[in-house]
């Protein structure tokens, strides 16, 4: 009986020793990689480390049939955005490969014949683990948890936030959508100790961010910064040795972000939606891709339509019909052998050729320009720009092409005259990102090769499998149509097709017209025009809004809609599009249904308290922002006051009627921009003064406008009716009141000087800030007034 205890004991022991062992085996961290161990291929959906806060996953990814690449990616984003790549340029096999942490500390990628195929420089180190931090940053440690290695060193395509960025990282583009061998595109710090976006193509090698145009100074850079060191922080600031300092416009903590530079050139910050899933662009450093260098190849011109699309120039033609960056190809021989009489020059308006510039004068007539590339044997064509100096550019080589209405000039090509070209010159772009119509014409090269007969029994055949695929796609949308009729539209269905509806478009003037019911409801009257109510097919209400005759030329027109179409941000009332007829110019934006801030605010018969005005302020800072430092810095509002703040359903403010007069007027006269206004007493006292215009002036009325959230009336009554002038001195008084109690810590002050409607019911801390910035911000000296990022973040700290 002892004995039978005894084996009954030791069994129960074994089974509990076994039990833990187990428990403790499958037990392991999901983030951590023990030495000896490895990840398969085979297993990709299995053997992953996954971040302890679930943010990241770091394993196999797969792209077409067989090819994996070791990378990490957000968990949580819907397309499993990935951040870094092991591998980019040699992807393993879908069988056989496996990642491995061996006994020597290295870590090391094998393809499925045991060839390395990456391996960190960790060989003969004391590497225990590999761990997958929370911030995304895979790492190496040894026994005591020091790093001896990360990935954080090594970026790909995107900085983290905490990822330090110094003159040893370069961020690569990937060479195009679901294709991650190294691009053209890099972000680096130059020789200069400049942060730089650089096209490095097979052919040339452009710098093409920051403006090209200016010197460091002038683009707010500098190269005095011996550390060349950047970083990205957790709000969404990024800050540069360079002083490069730029901050996304939902600026704030508990947002996961990332800064990629994409295949198409541009760097831009998102931040993820962790309700859908998907990226919002909440700044980029190129406003205008058509600036991108290299995006149409050699001889290619990026043109406005309004999106930026290539288009080849008269005499030439696409190179690749697949690939835009292969650029376009001439139909001619070249020049060296032609007389003078065999060559013309075919102008191209408002084109200009960026580089490469085999000589340059200033003070050039036409003809004189003209001679000097007619006898330059390597000139492939010359511009001349029309700047009261008469600049002339001679090419030897035609790179980084655009079109721009702002281009004060012409590219002048030289073509042997037997090329035909039409006048005028027109650009048919097409879409240099996914060309639609490229595998069409693919498919027609290559029947060309077959006999006449074959090509025609091929178009037959074809024509007729069209004709019964359009006749079952009829089929369906009539059944899918009777079959919601009846039962109605699912709601993730209904608002999957509002989304498609929206987006942003050309409309007809009749679609329009009838939209207002002939232009029936006005809703306002703005210095571009006049603003009716809508209600489109799709059910949708909208503000359309009339130009007037000074905002119907084309150029200006196209400018407006291919800039402000893109802006999308929260405070500024959103643009849904436009339509574009030889008479009709109109624009269609969103309808906000609470009217403008003053008529909340100034009205007998509406109120506004107090946690509404707060917003608005905040809100009204942070669309401002949005303009001045993520969008395009050279979008000013020129006319900010309480008539252009619109209040939506949950009075939360919407920024009206911005950019178009700056955009429209820019080059000209500031007594312009002063005859368009209507209300003076939000204007900078730089419009008096004849100064340049900045983003300073839109300061300044904000701070007006902030003021007079806090008082409930207008400060701001010097306004211009029936042609005459009239002015009072409310603001200039409360400004002097104020500037000699603010030294005082006592805040006693603030009861009376809030609107008295609110009964006392108000934040004082709130008020106080709110007060101390509006003065700040109508100071005379605009170098004086803070800048619209400040305010943002002087509020927020006071927000409740």
């Amino acid at each position: 009986m002892r004995s039978q205890s005894l084996i009954s004991l030791s069994s129960t022991i074994f089974l509990i020793v076994v039990s833990i062992c187990f428990s403790l085996s499958s037990s392991r961290n999901p983030n951590i990689l023990q030495i000896h161990s490895s990840l398969a291929v085979e297993n990709h959906d299995s053997d992953l480390l996954i971040s302890l806060d679930n943010s990241f996953t770091c394993g196999f990814y797969g792209l077409g049939e067989n090819a994996y690449y070791l990378s990490i990616w957000f968990t949580n984003s819907k397309d499993r955005t990935v951040v870094w790549t092991a591998n980019p340029d040699k992807p393993v096999n879908g069988k056989g490969s496996r990642i491995s942490l061996l006994r020597n500390g290295a870590f090391v990628l094998t393809d499925i014949d045991g060839a390395i195929a990456w391996e960190t420089n960790t060989t003969n180190t004391n590497v225990r683990r590999a761990e997958l931090l929370d911030n995304g940053n895979l790492v190496l440690k040894d026994s005591s948890g020091k790093i001896l290695w990360q990935s954080f060193d090594f970026p790909t395509d995107t900085l983290l936030p905490h990822q330090q960025f110094t003159k040893s990282n370069k961020l690569i583009s990937r060479l195009g959508r679901g294709n991650y061998a190294a691009g053209n595109f890099i972000f680096h710090y130059d020789n200069d100790n400049v942060l730089r976006l650089m096209y490095d193509g097979p052919d040339i090698s452009s710098v093409y961010w920051p403006n090209i145009d200016v010197d460091v100074f002038q683009n707010l850079r500098t190269n005095y910064n011996s550390t060349r060191i950047a970083v990205l922080d957790d709000m969404g600031r990024f800050l540069s040795s360079d002083r490069l300092d730029f901050t996304a416009s939902d600026f704030g903590f508990g947002i996961k972000r990332r800064l990629t530079i994409d295949y198409d050139g541009n760097l831009r910050l998102y931040s993820l939606n962790n309700a859908t899933g998907l990226w919002t662009i909440t700044w980029e450093a190129v406003r205008q891709m058509c600036s991108v260098h290299g995006i149409c190849g050699r001889n290619g011109i990026c043109v406005y339509q309004p999106e930026p699309k290539c288009s080849c120039p008269p005499g030439y033609e696409m190179a690749d019909q697949s690939n835009w960056n292969r650029g376009c190809k001439p139909w001619f021989s070249r020049f060296c052998s032609m007389s003078q009489m065999q060559v013309k020059f075919v102008k191209i308006q408002h084109v200009d050729f960026y580089g490469f510039d085999s000589s340059f004068s200033f003070q050039s007539s036409f003809e004189s320009c003209k001679n000097k590339c007619l006898e330059d044997c390597e000139c492939q064509a010359f511009s001349y720009r029309l700047t009261g100096e008469g600049r002339c550019y001679t090419k030897a080589e035609l790179f980084n092409g655009y079109k721009s209405p702002n281009f004060p000039g012409s590219i002048f090509l030289k073509l042997p005259s037997t090329v035909e070209t039409s006048e005028p010159i027109i650009l048919n772009g097409t879409n240099y990102k996914c060309n639609s119509s490229e595998s069409t014409k693919t498919l027609e090269t290559s029947f060309a090769y077959g006999s006449r007969g074959k090509k025609v029994r091929w178009v037959y055949l074809y024509s007729f499998a069209s004709a019964i695929g359009a006749i079952e796609m009829l089929l369906i949308v009539l059944g899918w149509w009777l079959l919601l009729r009846k039962h109605g539209l699912p709601d993730m269905v209904e608002e999957g097709y509002r989304l498609i509806s929206s987006q942003f478009r050309k409309f007809t003037y009749i679609e329009l017209n009838k939209a207002t019911k002939n232009f029936k409801e006005e809703l306002g009257k703005g210095a571009s025009g006049n603003v009716y109510k809508g209600v489109l097919e799709d059910e949708r209400v909208v503000a359309v809004k009339k130009l007037g005759d000074a905002y119907q030329i084309e150029e200006v027109f196209w400018a407006e809609v291919s800039i402000i179409g893109k802006i999308n941000h929260m405070n500024l009332v959103r643009m849904w599009g436009f339509c574009s007829e030889p008479s009709h110019r109109l624009l269609v934006y969103e309808y906000v249904q609470n009217l403008s801030l003053d008529r909340n605010l100034f009205s007998e018969n509406r109120f506004l308290g107090w946690q509404e005005r707060f917003e608005v302020a905040l809100g009204t800072a942070k669309g401002l922002a949005y303009l001045h430092h993520e969008c395009l810095e050279w979008v000013i509002h020129c006319d900010v006051k309480p008539e252009n703040i619109l209040l939506d359903g949950e009075f939360k403010p919407k920024i009206s009627d911005f950019g178009l007069a700056k955009l429209s007027q820019r080059d000209s006269k500031n007594s312009e921009f002063s005859r368009i206004r209507g209300t003076k007493g939000y204007m900078a006292p730089e419009w008096a003064l004849n100064l340049p215009i900045t983003a300073k002036v839109d300061v300044y009325s904000y701070g007006v406008v902030i003021l007079e959230l806090v008082k409930g009336i207008r400060l701001s009554n010097w306004v211009v009716e029936d042609g005459e002038e009239h002015e009072t001195t409310e603001l200039t008084k409360f400004v002097k009141v104020v500037k000699r109690i603010l030294p005082s810590e006592d805040l006693g002050w603030i009861e009376s000087e809030v609107d008295t409607r609110l009964n006392g019911e108000f934040s004082r801390r709130q008020a106080q800030k709110m007060v101390e910035i509006g003065i700040l911000c109508v100071e005379e000296d605009r170098s004086k007034r803070p800048t619209m990022d400040s305010i943002v973040q002087a509020l927020l700290e006071c927000e409740e």
